[in-house]
């Protein structure tokens, strides 16, 4: 058999996997459930593995078949990445962006971005990821990640700033009422806190210090968080003081449910990039997606 032969149990185990049943893959792909399922199982045979976990109620992938197909999303992308260099000059955004963003600011401000994309080119659909961990771009088949601050070096990786955003300290009016304002950063350590959480330490507040220089302080972590939002509904049932982005709490500020304290220690900002893979960044569904975001960033859309 030919190698090329091949290709159709490839496919069929691809769309298997992303659908999740051997029937929404034949709707798919125009073909029998009997024949999706047989394509599999020949493929499965031909690499003296079991790919998919089958039982009468789901489908699901072995850790073989997990292996197998983020390396096959990686052989599509590379073809995907082949013709879209022949074709750059005529060829709209098309195919599956799969984009992993921060939990808020992604839900906020990124994807209502990418979903316009997607009402302007039909063709492209996206796979939506949230987290803030660190993502392997290549070693998970990522096209495109948004995160927010300082970027460790990569060689294989391309980065543009998006915007920044800036940081401030602020409680619910019940809280204040309960434990009092802090009048100073040393007083912080006396209060209950809301902090962010990220690969098991809690995060450090950036505080401006009276010529101007910004400092870490490491404030009680009383709560800690990996999200956001979550962080936010903390401080507004009153659980203590939070630093957090002002774009997050600016209706909050605004009405009152939210109090900026320490006023005076504000202009702590941390970037907030666009990161892809260095190989692919002629690819026109990765490069639309970025000009529209730095586009955004350069409009105040993402403040």
């Amino acid at each position: 058999m030919r190698k090329t032969d091949n290709l159709g149990g490839i496919t069929a185990f691809v769309t298997t996997a992303q659908q999740g049943s051997f029937t929404a893959a034949a709707e798919l792909l125009g073909l029998t459930k009997s024949a999706v399922g047989k394509s599999v199982s020949r493929l499965e045979a031909r690499l003296g593995l079991t790919l998919f976990l089958r039982s009468t109620r789901r489908l699901s992938l072995t850790p073989d078949g997990e292996a197998f197909l983020s390396r096959c999303q990686q052989a599509i992308d590379i073809l995907e990445q082949a013709e879209a260099e022949l074709t750059a000059h005529v060829i709209h955004p098309a195919g599956r962006l799969r984009v992993d963003l921060p939990s808020a600011f992604g839900r906020q401000r990124i994807l209502p971005i990418l979903l316009a994309i997607t009402q302007r080119y039909p063709e492209l659909s996206l796979t939506v990821t949230f987290s803030e961990r660190f993502v392997d771009l290549i070693e998970e088949g990522i096209d495109l990640v948004v995160r927010i601050g300082e970027l460790a070096d990569s060689s294989g990786l391309v980065a543009r700033r998006l915007t920044t955003q800036k940081l401030v300290i602020c409680a619910a009016p019940a809280y204040l009422k309960a434990f009092g304002e802090p009048q100073c950063v040393d007083a912080l350590a006396r209060h209950r806190c809301v902090v962010g959480f990220r690969r098991n330490q809690p995060l450090s507040w950036l505080i401006k210090s009276a010529d101007g220089k910004i400092t870490r302080f490491t404030p009680p972590p009383t709560f800690e968080m990996a999200d956001g939002d979550a962080m936010l509904a903390a401080t507004l049932a009153g659980c203590g003081l939070s630093q957090l982005p002002r774009w997050l709490v600016a209706e909050s500020l605004a009405s009152g449910a939210l109090v900026e304290v320490l006023a005076e220690t504000a202009g702590g900002e941390m970037p907030i990039s666009a990161i892809w893979p260095k190989n692919r960044q002629m690819l026109p569904k990765i490069r639309y997606a970025v000009d529209e975001l730095i586009k955004a960033g350069l409009e105040g859309r993402l403040d």
